[in-house]
């Protein structure tokens, strides 16, 4: 019983210890390189035949980039990073549930899949910061409803993409 009673004692000691230090412990590294202010999102390459996702993809890396990653947006020119890429892939339309009325052979839900080449580079010396090759996301949708699909897929591509540039240890 000593035994456990001298453990806790020490247990209670370190954690007391820790509390009044304000346990000073803190994750560094990760993220931007300190001098990367300001960021430019270039177009992405299209190699798919649906018009539509280079501007959706622009703009909502446009506005997550910014409020996520704490840069502003400047012109490639004058930028201190630059996000860029190609949208690889563009699959829509596979069937994923049926309709449960066996009169009816009609898909009640279906997926579509985005891939990209994506890469962010510290313009001040080329080092790329970040890059994925087949960064792939995929999203359900309801019949008819392709645009909220790829506005999910496009979500999450850009939550990866953050993720990405943030846990660059």
């Amino acid at each position: 019983m000593r035994r456990f009673g001298v453990w806790t004692a020490s247990v209670v000691s370190i954690v007391g210890v820790l509390a009044a230090t304000g346990c000073m412990y803190s994750f560094a590294g990760g993220g931007l390189p300190p001098h990367i202010h300001t960021m430019a999102i270039a177009t992405f390459e299209n190699q798919t035949a649906s018009p539509d996702i280079p501007k959706e993809l622009y703009d909502r890396m446009h506005t997550e980039l910014q409020r996520k990653l704490g840069v502003r947006d400047a012109p490639a020119d004058r930028a201190d990073a630059l996000a860029h890429g190609t949208i690889v892939t563009y699959d829509v339309d596979v069937p994923v549930s049926f309709s449960a009325n066996p009169q009816q052979a009609v898909s009640a839900r279906r997926r579509l899949a985005i891939t990209l080449d994506v890469e962010v580079v510290d313009q001040s010396n080329g080092h790329v910061l970040w890059a994925q090759k087949t960064l792939r996301e995929e999203a359900d949708y309801a019949e008819r409803a392709e645009l909220d699909g790829r506005t999910k897929a496009i979500e999450k591509l850009v939550q990866r993409i953050i993720e990405g540039v943030q846990s660059n240890w």
